[in-house]
């Protein structure tokens, strides 16, 4: 199965979506009164609605057929390696994000979903007689491209791929991730190899959306995020811990990058 599609909303569709408590983290607004906390978010609640009449945000994802193969995925024939802690969770286990796909041994196909999101542009453009309104846009541009892939997986569990039709959660519920399977991003602990976007972008074309990749694998606009899509139930978020030389050895031979260029990907 394979399964490809773009979609694009109005800020205001997304606007609900969105995790205030990172906006003020990127603030700093940690020890802050609350007058100045709300003062900021009224700030960055009328630009938004300014923004909604002339930008919106988009996302492609894709589910395909998928297993895997020890550390490594099989996603619609490409094969894309993995990384594995080297220390156990709190579990015992040493997870990898392969563990939650089916194995090839097993003769049974599973799928696996992989996804990008983004604003337009224009959130991100610099307003140069002030700062303030700079750093405003491009922090609420990145809080939007997360609550766009957070719609947007919302809609593949419940409809395109369609494994929690019957999910009914809250906001809330949503920003606790309380929902069944995962989608760890690139760049983050457990995904965080920037040259994995390369790849990625092999099976869904993120220049459909208008992501450009640098030569390092990072996505232009800025504010934009990618990953992969689990639907397992036992799926997880996890942290993969530091990465020794024998794994990233290992890493970059089945990734068929030289060492030293790895260790550039490596975030």
């Amino acid at each position: 199965m394979r399964m490809n599609k773009v979609v694009s909303y109005q800020l205001s569709e997304v606007e609900p979506y969105i995790n205030w408590l990172y906006f003020d983290h990127a603030w700093g607004m940690s020890g802050r009164s609350e007058e100045e906390r709300l003062r900021l978010r009224e700030d960055a609640v009328q630009l938004l609605h300014q923004m909604d009449a002339v930008c919106q945000s988009y996302a492609v994802f894709g589910v395909f057929d998928a297993n895997s193969d020890g550390d490594d995925l099989i996603v619609n024939g490409m094969r894309l390696p993995m990384l594995r802690q080297q220390s156990p969770s709190r579990d015992g286990k040493c997870l990898c994000l392969a563990d939650f796909v089916r194995p090839l041994s097993s003769g049974v196909t599973d799928r696996v979903g992989v996804f990008a999101a983004t604003v337009d542009v224009r959130m991100e453009e610099r307003h140069a007689d002030d700062p303030y309104l700079t750093l405003l846009a491009q922090t609420l541009a990145d809080r939007v491209a997360e609550a766009t892939a957070e719609k947007m997986h919302e809609e593949v569990r419940r409809r395109y791929w369609g494994y929690a039709p019957d999910e009914h959660l809250d906001i809330s519920q949503l920003h606790r991730e309380e929902y069944q399977g995962i989608r760890p991003a690139v760049g983050y602990p457990s995904l965080p190899d920037t040259s994995m976007n390369f790849l990625l972008d092999r099976l869904i074309d993120m220049k459909s959306i208008g992501i450009r990749l640098t030569e390092n694998g990072a996505m232009r606009p800025h504010a934009s995020v990618s990953g992969l899509m689990f639907a397992h139930p036992a799926a997880r978020y996890f942290d993969l811990g530091p990465i020794g030389i024998d794994q990233l050895e290992d890493y970059a031979r089945r990734r068929g990058i030289p060492l030293p260029l790895m260790k550039k990907f490596i975030k």
